[in-house]
C-alpha cells in the first residue's frame, strides 16, 4: 500500500492521544466523523469504526500494556478512498505473521479473542502490519467507499 500521507488527497487527520482504553471509543467518532463526507453506507461505516478500534485497542493493550504511552492516528481521503494509520512506539510484535494468526492472543489473561487482525483483515480492502521490538508498530488500512455504486 502506497504512503497516503505522501499522496495528493483532498482531507487528512492527525490525532494523538493517551494510550487509555477509554481513547478508543474517541478514535471511532473522529474516524466517523471524518470520513462521514464520502456519505458511506452503514455497513461500510460498521467496518471502519471496527477495524480502527481493533487497532487503537492493539495499540494500548498489547503495544503499552500498563506503561502510559501516545497512540497516533492519521487519514486520509484521496478521492472515494479511505486512508487510516494507527500507530505506537510501545513493545513492538516479535512475530507479526504468528499475531496475525486468528485467535492468536499475547494477552489471555485479558481474556483477548485474539481476532483483531483478522477482524480489520475481514472489514478493509487492505491491511499492512509493520512493526518492530522496542520500537512500535504501525498498521495502516484502506476501504474503498461506494465501490458497489459503480
Amino acid at each position: 500500500m502506497e504512503d497516503f500521507m505522501k499522496m495528493e488527497c483532498e482531507k487528512r487527520l492527525l490525532l494523538e492521544f493517551d494510550s487509555k482504553s477509554e481513547n478508543e471509543g474517541f478514535a471511532r467518532i473522529m474516524t466517523s466523523a471524518f470520513v462521514a463526507g464520502l456519505n458511506p453506507t452503514l455497513e461500510e461505516l460498521a467496518d471502519i469504526k471496527t477495524a480502527v478500534s481493533e487497532a487503537v485497542t492493539n495499540a494500548i493493550i498489547h503495544g503499552y500494556g500498563r506503561n502510559p504511552g501516545i497512540v497516533t492516528l492519521r487519514a486520509a481521503i484521496c478521492g472515494r478512498e479511505f486512508y487510516v494509520e494507527i500507530s505506537d512506539t510501545g513493545v513492538g510484535i516479535e512475530d507479526v505473521c504468528q499475531a496475525m494468526v486468528p485467535l492468536y492472543t499475547t494477552r489471555p489473561d485479558m481474556e483477548r479473542s485474539g481476532m483483531g487482525f483478522s477482524f480489520m483483515e475481514a472489514f478493509m480492502d487492505e491491511l499492512e502490519v509493520h512493526s518492530a521490538v522496542g520500537e512500535g508498530t504501525r498498521v495502516r488500512m484502506k476501504k474503498q467507499i461506494g465501490a458497489g455504486m459503480e
